[in-house]
Formats: C-alpha cells, structure tokens, sequence
C-alpha cells in the first residue's frame, strides 16, 4: 500500500501510529542515516518478518526493487506500507516496478468535511438517479466566511497558524524545500533558477485554461521546458492539471488542461492575498476570490471522489464559443455529472448554459447539473439542474425545495 500526498499533511504521523498499532518496523528515509544504510543495502534493511513501514520510499526508490523481489516469493497482501511526497509514475523506476501490485491512496490536506467531521455524499447522491438531490437548510455561511475558508486552505500546520504572516512565512519555506529538494531529486534541471517563477504563474492561473506560453515568456524559457516543470509540480502535489474532457459531443472544445492549485491556502500565500484583498467588490478582487473559490470546491469534490470509487474520469468542458463547465465527473457506465462553482450570491439562469447544453447533447446520459454559490438557499432550477450552497459539500442534507 502507497500512500501518496504532499509533504506536511500528516502522512509520517500515521504512519508511526499504523507501526504502533500493528507492531511493524518504521525505516524512516527522511533520516539521511537511515536513507544511506537502506541504498547502500536495502535487502538487508527489509528484511524480516512482520510489517515493514517505509516513509518516504522515492528518497530511495530502490527499494522498489526489493519489495519487488519479495512479493515475487510471497504476495501475501499487506507486507509493506509506504508513504510518497511525489507522485509514484513520476519516478524514474517506478514504471517497471510493482506494476499491478501496489494499492495507491491519496493522502492530501484536509477538506472542509474532515474539519467539520461530516460524510461528504453529494456525488453520492447525485449518482443515484432514483433519489432527488439532497438540500441544505437555509445556508449561513456568508461571503466572508468562504474567503476564510479558501484562505486558510488544508494544511494542518497552516490551519494552527497564529496570523497571516505566520501562514505566509510557513507557506514560503514549504514550497521553497518542495523545489529545492523534491523536484530537483526527480529531474535534473537545466534552468532551476526558473522553477520559483513558473510555481508563481501557475498560482495566478489557477482555476483557468493552462497558458504555457505566457508563464515560459515570464520566466524567460521555452514552451517545452515550462510544460516540463509543470509536470514536476504537478509530481509533487503542488498544482493539478485538470484535463480536457469531451466524449467527442463536438470538435469545437479546447483540448488544453485547467490549472488548480492543490491548496487554495498556498495559492493565496505565493500570491499574498488576505482577506481584505479578497473581500473588496472591485473587479480584480472579485476574479482573483472566483478562481480560488472554484479550486477550493474542485479540490474538494475530487478529494470526495478519491473516497467513492464510483468514478471513472473526470475533467473540465469548454467550448470554443465560450460554453462551460467547470468539473464533469463520469461513471463507468456513461453517466455525467456537471458542477459550476459561482462566487456569487444568485444564480440566473444563463450561469447553466454549459451544463444545459451538456444535459442535450448527453440525453439520459446526464445525470445532474449543479451550481455551487455563495448564496443561501438550495432548489432545482429545473430539469436535473439544481442550485445549492457551496456548504453543502460539507453539511448535512435536507430535501430540497422545487
């Protein structure tokens, strides 16, 4: 078992409690004497009966090979338990080792359901196409209250931060050991005095079309090599690229990826916004709230989805004359589900033109449509098109008003 996230959401902290709990041996790679005693002989260091607990394992992925080994002589499930701050397929070695063997979990920061200690179900339920879509009580939850929420973001240490500074300071270093030491491990960088900048953009883009030609004109680089670094932080849980998604409804679709920031709370620490910034109705405010709002509730549903298993691809769909949607899920069997994020405190009609023209093309395929807002009240708009607070991917539901 893998379980893969950024660094500082909690992983070697369970880690050391699944060791206690189930009488396992901890190999700490983090620990340089430990790292150096496992590369140099890492059969022995694996060796042994009962679990063995690795933190860290790409600081040496060698012994990718030797879990390998062992699994070849027995595969007994459950021998090994693994943590990772890079994503395993971007390892140099990881393709070829336990390929078809290895459960991989996601561990990432926080969401708002794990803080508030509620079960998230609203894919859940929109899924089940025998139910309504479940409601929330008339939300309380105002404007501000979302800039807090999107601001703060998921890390633990950041959650504990005593003022905005203190995030601030903590956010700086984190990304600054993030490229200096995971990133470089994975890749040897021709130009590394770029990667700061292009980690900078890439916070400004969040929550749009991916423009790599703009962040490798701003960091004095090529298009390849830029889309190159994305990759790289994308590998350490960084950002995530959202892909493109089109079941050939129409060929006038962009093919480009949306850029989403993992935590809301780093991407308005690189960009050094608070909550005065955010909370001013001045245009740039008003946009810059908008993108971190809809990573923050992407980042979200997708951490929902990770738990499911109900869901086989997802992606974001707009089409060249200007029609979106901001995340559609899709089943196994063909069912679409389409979800717009809105900083605004009402919902028109023409805010559904993306999800409607989806709910056509898609017939019966189409499972439900949903305008997430900062508003207070929860009803269907119409057919399989419901409006609902933003708190309701973290409350508990009620039957919704029609």
């Amino acid at each position: 078992m893998l379980l893969e996230g950024p660094r500082e959401v909690g992983k070697s902290t369970l880690l050391r409690q699944l060791a206690d709990h189930l009488g396992g041996r901890l190999l700490d790679l983090d620990d340089l004497a430990t790292r150096t005693a496992v590369t140099r002989d890492p059969a022995t260091m694996i060796d042994g009966d009962g679990v063995v607990l690795i933190d860290e394992y790409q600081d040496a992925p060698v012994v990718l090979d030797v879990i390998k080994a062992q699994l070849n002589i027995s595969s007994r499930p459950g021998q090994f338990i693994s943590t990772g701050s890079a994503r395993h397929e971007s390892l140099p070695r990881a393709a070829q080792a336990l390929t078809g063997r290895l459960q991989r979990l996601p561990h990432l920061p926080l969401t708002q359901s794990e803080l508030t200690g509620t079960r998230p179900d609203l894919v859940r339920q929109l899924l089940d196409a025998s139910t309504h879509a479940s409601a929330v009580p008339t939300s309380t939850t105002s404007r501000e209250d979302y800039i807090s929420l999107v601001i703060r973001g998921g890390f633990p240490i950041v959650l504990a931060a005593a003022s905005g500074r203190a995030r601030w300071r903590w956010i700086d270093a984190y990304v600054r050991l993030t490229l200096e030491r995971d990133v470089q491990e994975l890749s040897k960088l021709r130009q590394a005095h770029a990667l700061p900048l292009i980690m900078e953009k890439a916070a400004g883009q969040s929550a749009q079309i991916l423009n790599t030609s703009r962040m490798a004109e701003a960091a004095s680089i090529d298009a390849k090599t830029a889309r190159d670094y994305l990759r790289l932080l994308e590998a350490v849980f960084l950002l995530r690229l959202v892909p493109s998604w089109n079941r050939t409804l129409t060929t006038r679709t962009y093919a480009r990826p949306k850029v989403h920031m993992l935590d809301t709370g780093v991407s308005a620490g690189l960009l050094r916004l608070t909550p005065e910034k955010l909370g001013r109705r001045d245009p740039v405010a008003m946009t810059e709230f908008g993108h971190l709002l809809e990573s923050f509730v992407v980042g979200d549903l997708l951490k929902e989805v990770s738990w499911t298993g109900e869901i086989a691809g997802y992606g974001h769909w707009r089409t060249r004359d200007d029609l979106e949607v901001d995340l559609v899920l899709e089943t196994e069997d063909g069912g679409v589900i389409g979800f717009e994020v809105k900083a605004a405190a009402r919902v028109a009609g023409s805010d559904f033109a993306g999800v409607r023209r989806l709910r056509e093309l898609l017939g019966d395929a189409f499972l439900a449509g949903v305008a997430l807002y900062t508003g207070t009240r929860s009803y269907t708009h119409e057919d399989r098109l419901h409006v609902m607070p933003i708190v309701r991917l973290w409350s508990e539901p009620t039957r919704p008003t029609t």
